[in-house]
């Protein structure tokens, strides 16, 4: 696909700033489970990602965040099947690339070193019958056949305390490890080739709410360190708040608003998403109060009327 048939300014663009370069631009994706009767999980959506920025996808369960990103990646299996839209990936070195028309070869050549992901449930994603070392290794003898072994060993190190984790640990196994450490080393393992892009499932699920902290900070660190951008899907809109530089709230499988994380948080346009703004817990007023000031009206369940 020639750079001509991509706009300078593509659909999915609100809340970027003058100078934002795209790196990925998906337009009109639709997706359906091709199930009795059909079910429309993703329906007409338009998203672009800049270089170096951390696009939040927020929503509800089951709103189609995860289809959504299995399709920005080419890895919907059957009875999921993308039905329209267009993916680009507009190269670091000047080429645009048509994801969508990748098969077999060409698209295991494109995963993990163009785009990665860590996957929801990421903590259980590790093979229990393997080291860490092992794991990673496989990464580069498919991608990186002609790396020796200790080139292999040596960048297998650097990736851990890349993520914080001490190196000796490469001869570990998933189940000597921390929830914490498994997802740094999942973090790792998407980083280890360089993409220009990470999708991230909810990869802070399942973990006590100071290892999050950390995972973020890791996460935003290495943003800055090595310049990829980020799809972080979450439910969590607070979360996203404070991490995002825009945000994407999904609903009913549509992208009902997108805009900077600022705008969102000040002043949101869409009924859903004051609703989800409405849903954070107060730290002040009066006990079981727990809608923030500003808010729907709520009874003294803290349900929102």
């Amino acid at each position: 696909m020639s750079t001509s048939t991509v706009s300078a300014r593509p659909a999915g663009d609100a809340g970027a700033g003058p100078g934002a370069i795209p790196v990925l631009t998906a337009s009109n994706i639709s997706i359906e489970y091709q199930v009795t009767p059909v079910v429309q999980a993703v329906k007409d959506v338009s998203l672009t990602l800049h270089r170096g920025e951390i696009l939040g996808l927020a929503g509800e369960s089951g709103c189609g965040k995860t289809t959504l990103a299995y399709g920005l990646n080419q890895l919907l299996k059957p009875p999921a099947l993308r039905t329209s839209g267009e993916i680009v990936l507009h190269d670091k070195d000047g080429h645009d690339i048509d994801v969508a028309a990748l098969s077999g070869n060409a698209l295991r050549a494109f995963r993990w070193d163009k785009v990665s992901m860590v996957f929801q449930g990421a903590m259980n994603a590790l093979n229990p019958v393997i080291s860490i070392k092992a794991q990673l290794f496989d990464v580069f003898d498919t991608h990186r056949p002609g790396m020796s072994r200790k080139e292999k060993t040596q960048r297998s190190r650097e990736l851990l305390e890349l993520v914080g984790v001490d190196p000796k640990r490469l001869d570990s196994y998933a189940h000597e490890l921390s929830g914490g450490m498994r997802q740094r080393v999942m973090i790792a393992m998407a980083l280890a080739l360089n993409p220009q892009v990470m999708i991230m499932d909810e990869p802070t699920t399942a973990l006590d709410v100071v290892v999050q902290r950390g995972i973020l900070r890791e996460i935003m660190r290495l943003r800055e360190q090595l310049g990829f951008a980020v799809i972080f899907i979450t439910h969590d809109l607070p979360m996203l708040l404070e991490i995002s530089d825009r945000i994407a709230v999904m609903l009913q499988g549509e992208i009902v608003e997108l805009n900077s994380a600022e705008a969102i948080y000040a002043a949101p346009a869409h009924e859903y998403t004051r609703k989800l703004l409405a849903s954070f817990p107060s730290l002040t007023g009066e006990r079981g109060a727990f809608v923030r000031a500003g808010g729907d009206t709520e009874d003294n369940t803290g349900e929102v009327a």
